[in-house]
């Protein structure tokens, strides 16, 4: 199995178990999300408790509904941005980003960033805000929305600031 995480945080942010495409020659990964019962535990013991005298109301047993890929890499909501302070925030990383590259993949990245931060901002009202499990500033966002009609989130990651680490 790989994990990827984030060059500058070493969070943990996504592994090779979610299918990844590729948007703008790569700069972008879109990673789709699935909602998932956690902590349900759901015992069949072929009774009938209304049969039996008993109450067939459900007990509580706290599970809750929580995103794959957040609850996995327990990625760390964070305050929506304006898309002002988040091209703030884009500008900032991607001149950190830019001399951790080889400079071939400099190359293409400086080629196809541009167009990368255009479509994130393009999204930023629909954009849900992640961090890594360090909730530091100083590494990568990862960004969620809700494709039209869809119930699960698609994420976006700035492939390049990801580190690929085998377990």
């Amino acid at each position: 199995m790989l994990l990827y995480t984030d060059i500058f945080t070493g969070d943990e942010l996504l592994s090779d178990v979610y299918p990844v495409g590729e948007k703008f020659d790569g700069v972008l990964w879109e990673v789709k999300g699935k909602w998932i019962v956690k902590g349900s535990v759901d015992v069949d013991i072929g009774a009938n408790p209304s049969a039996e005298g008993g109450d067939d109301e459900g007990v509580e047993d706290g599970a809750e509904r929580v995103v794959d890929i957040v609850d996995s890499f327990r990625l760390q909501e964070q305050p929506s941005y304006s898309k002002k302070d988040l091209q703030v925030f884009l500008k900032g990383y991607m001149q950190k980003l830019l001399p951790k590259l080889s400079a071939e993949r400099a190359t293409k990245f400086k080629a196809n960033a541009q167009e990368a931060v255009k479509y994130v901002l393009g999204k930023v009202k629909d954009l849900q805000f992640f961090l890594g499990e360090s909730l530091s500033a100083d590494g990568a966002m990862v960004f969620a929305y809700y494709e039209d009609g869809a119930t699960d989130p698609t994420f976006l990651y700035f492939s390049d600031g990801l580190k690929e680490v085998k377990c």
